[in-house]
């Protein structure tokens, strides 16, 4: 969002400089992007003249460029290459000649040379508005009236914007109540106050409305058929508008926020949606048939040509501004083509209203339209401000628009919108901010955030939150306005942290989930949150089936159709990311869903997804890089497994287009994830050139087993463990699983655990036989184990593996 510094200053008085104020404001929670100077502080017209473009040929030597032939009253013409695809002969046009210090869009100065473009000779340079400073409109050269003299200095024919400072917010979309000057204004002014810096908040004045008459009765009727949609609907009546620029204070605030004036009328409904974050909308009064207004719901398949000249169907849940021949306007969202305001109106209804956020965000989605007004709208506007706007918009209008007030405002508000009360408690405030704040500083700071405190005990606060404040329902809520004002940075951080270990018998699946991404992050991962809708192609990509596909009906894109049904695409599109960007160790998890549409109906699946690519260690003066592997992915998932208390997993091959190589992870017939090497067409479809290996685990399942899973607490043995390895010749087609599965079979309680530490297939073995060393941990918590004990163990091992698989023993 943009704020200009001189704008805000009209509300909020304070010494302090724009870099302070941008610091507080982040602070509070209004994260400043950045800061930057406009108008004629960082714009310099001295050398920039009025030049007429005698003729214009194509580039010899590049099809979008023209060499130009320049009258700039010198006697000579200059030749000029241009690029602009709106420039044409007998046009007069701004000229920077050589030795003219221009200001790019980053700030840093330019000084205009002789030049050679493409094998061209050019003397100058024919500007944009943006490139002056006039405005940001940089979409084409700026063309000037046909009037002006040829050689004219630029400075003067045309007033240099006036200097002002543009603050860019990071806005959250929760924080309707700063989308304007007057709401950014107020959350300064709270921040001073507990800052104890000197401010004076002055919010909008509207007194000079009492004097502009209301003579006569105003002659549009309004009737709100959906009050539910339209909880209120206020309108002013004006007549003998003139429609002509607007005055230059109010062109160069729009043109501080990227907005371009159009007339006075629409400027100033622009400007009140910036300054008090209210929308407004001006009908040509005439054009309202039978002079009423009737606030409802049409049809579904009605007909509808907004403002864009595109016609549009409704789907007949839009609430929309009608008169006797049908819709005007799509409430909150967009105008239609024939009812706003032209050159030739007279005559204007103003509009303020307070619609249902629900009601505005469906319509503004099912139509793929966003406007300033429908952003506000869908997300809770001030209901208490719609006629303080009204009242505004009519004295800027009155004073630079000829208009005449009639009649008194119409105010349709038949249920008016409450404030939230809630409680708050004390030691819950202290609980959450990690320090205990002085009472009376909390009463404080809620006061100058307009919270008012209904009633108040030793304990608690009873208060009451304005309706601007949509985003604070509960008393949480309350406690992070009071931290954001508070200030984070005042929050000291302990230097101990004191907590007892207690057992936690309670099987919540968001900490089975917290615990394992916790996991994750040590080990080096990084969590990515994907969007659950993908592109349609992905379905051949990666080999899904189309017959279980969940399609979006109104989807903004082709790149936003589907469902996922998997969650390697998105986690793809990151490794692509980072990998074109240099980045390519990459170490990502991802929770979330996927989607399949069944017989039965539509089908949502909880997954875990985790990739890997690259080296497994960075490369370092001691060591060399490690490249990630299959059992580097193996091993993580192996572990989260253990973390919850999965064990007795069952492993299969896998054979699926999407792996060039996968194993089945399975625990009593249940599939519980796949994991494998992502193979290479796959890969080079998504623009990845490297090896990736990729997981993705039935969550769902898992979080069934920890469920059911009793950790079990014991004493550490205080007899030393035992360690004895096997070398075992076995066939080709015997894998480690099998072995490890008839260890287990066994039940030899002695054996604490096992490990395959060496894999040998070699010319210096039999033809079809590989090597497997295998470790065993033998251990007897009661006793220090004997030789004969020991031997005992690995004698039933190596006859087992015999008997079982034709093992034999190697030296």
């Amino acid at each position: 969002m943009k704020i200009s510094y001189n704008w805000l200053s009209s509300f909020i008085k304070t010494d302090l400089e724009v870099q302070k104020i941008g610091e507080i404001l982040t602070n509070t929670g209004l994260e400043v992007e950045g800061i930057e100077q406009t108008g004629s502080g960082n714009h310099n017209l001295e050398g920039v003249v009025v030049g007429k473009v005698i003729s214009l040929e194509k580039h010899p030597n590049a099809d979008k460029l023209r060499v130009a032939m320049v009258d700039v009253g010198t006697g000579e013409h200059l030749q000029i290459v241009c690029g602009a695809p709106n420039i044409e002969e007998e046009q007069k046009v701004p000229v920077a000649t050589v030795g003219t210090v221009l200001t790019s869009p980053d700030g840093k100065s330019f000084t205009i040379k002789e030049a050679k473009l493409r094998g061209v000779d050019s003397s100058g340079m024919i500007c944009s508005e943006a490139e002056l400073g006039v405005s940001e409109n940089n979409d084409g050269i700026w063309v000037l009236e046909p009037a002006y003299k040829v050689g004219t200095p630029i400075s003067e024919l045309i007033k240099k914007p006036t200097a002002d400072t543009l603050i860019e917010i990071g806005l959250t979309p929760n924080r309707t109540d700063a989308m304007s000057h007057f709401g950014v204004a107020r959350d300064l002014n709270a921040a001073l106050n507990v800052l104890k810096i000197k401010g004076e908040l002055m919010p909008p004045n509207v007194e000079e409305f009492e004097s502009l008459g209301n003579s006569g009765k105003n002659p549009i009727q309004v009737e709100v058929k959906n009050p539910e949609l339209a909880p209120r609907y206020a309108g002013l009546y004006l007549e003998n508008v003139t429609i002509k620029p607007s005055p230059e204070w109010l062109q160069d605030r729009l043109k501080t926020i990227g907005l371009n004036p159009i007339n006075n009328v629409v400027d100033i409904t622009n400007y009140i949606l910036h300054d008090l974050g209210q929308p407004l909308h001006a009908f040509d009064a005439d054009k309202i048939a039978d002079q009423k207004i009737i606030v409802q719901t049409l049809p579904e398949k009605t007909k509808f040509k907004t403002l864009d000249g595109v016609e549009r169907e409704l789907n007949g849940t839009e609430l929309m501004i009608c008169d006797a021949k049908g819709g005007m306007c799509m409430a909150g969202v967009y105008g239609g083509a024939d009812s706003g305001v032209s050159d030739s109106t007279k005559r204007i209804f103003l509009e303020s209203a307070y619609f249902n956020p629900v009601s505005v965000r469906k319509s503004s989605k099912f139509h793929t339209i966003n406007t300033d007004s429908s952003f506000r709208f869908e997300r809770g506007v001030d209901p208490n401000m719609a006629i303080i706007a009204l009242k505004k918009a009519a004295i800027l209008l009155a004073a630079h628009a000829d208009a005449k007030v009639v009649g008194e405002i119409l105010d349709i508000y038949p249920t008016p919108i409450a404030h939230t009360q809630t409680v708050v408690r004390y030691h819950k405030i202290d609980q959450l901010l990690g320090e205990k704040l002085h009472r009376e500083q909390i009463k404080k700071i809620l006061e100058s955030l307009d919270i008012q405190i209904i009633s108040e005990s030793n304990e608690t606060l009873e208060v009451s939150i304005p309706p601007y404040r949509a985003d604070v329902q509960r008393e949480v809520d309350i406690i992070e306005e009071i931290l954001r004002i508070y200030g984070y940075n005042k929050i000291k951080t302990p230097e101990k942290i004191s907590f007892s270990a207690v057992k936690n018998e309670e099987k919540n699946p968001q900490r089975i989930e917290n615990a394992v991404a916790q996991t994750l992050v040590s080990l080096g991962f990084h969590e990515a949150m994907n969007n659950s809708v993908v592109k349609a192609d992905y379905q051949q990509i990666f080999g899904l089936d189309e017959s279980k596909e969940v399609k979006l009906l109104n989807p903004l894109s082709s790149d936003l159709a589907l469902m996922r049904q998997s969650m390697m695409p998105g986690l793809l599109e990151n490794v692509a990311y980072n990998f074109n960007r240099k980045n390519s160790n990459i170490k990502l998890f991802e929770f979330g869903k996927i989607y399949n549409k069944e017989k039965k109906g539509f089908d949502e699946k909880y997954r875990l997804a985790i990739v890997l690519s690259g080296n497994k260690t960075s490369d370092n003066w001691a060591n060399p890089a490690i490249k990630t592997n299959f059992y580097t992915l193996k091993g993580i998932v192996m572990e989260i497994m253990k973390r919850i208390g999965i064990t007795d997993l069952t492993e299969k091959p896998v054979v699926n287009s999407t792996y060039s190589d996968a194993l089945s992870l399975e625990i009593n017939g249940q599939e519980i994830g796949v994991l494998g090497i992502v193979s290479k067409p796959v890969l080079k479809k998504m623009d990845v050139s490297q090896e990736v290996f990729f997981a993705e685990l039935n969550w769902d399942l898992m979080v069934k087993i920890a469920s059911e899973f009793q950790l079990k607490y014991k004493e550490i043995s205080k007899f030393p463990a035992v360690k004895r390895d096997l070398a075992l010749l076995l066939e080709k087609s015997i894998v480690y699983q099998d072995l490890f599965a008839s260890t287990q079979e066994m039940k030899l309680e002695l054996v604490k655990s096992v490990q395959l530490f060496d894999v040998y297939e070699g010319d210096k073995l039999p033809e079809g036989k590989k090597s497997y060393a295998m470790s065993f941990t033998l251990l007897n918590e009661e006793k220090t184990l004997s030789d004969v004990e020991i031997d005992e163990v690995m004698n039933k091992l190596i006859r087992n593996f015999q008997e079982k698989f034709n093992a034999e023993l190697r030296n």
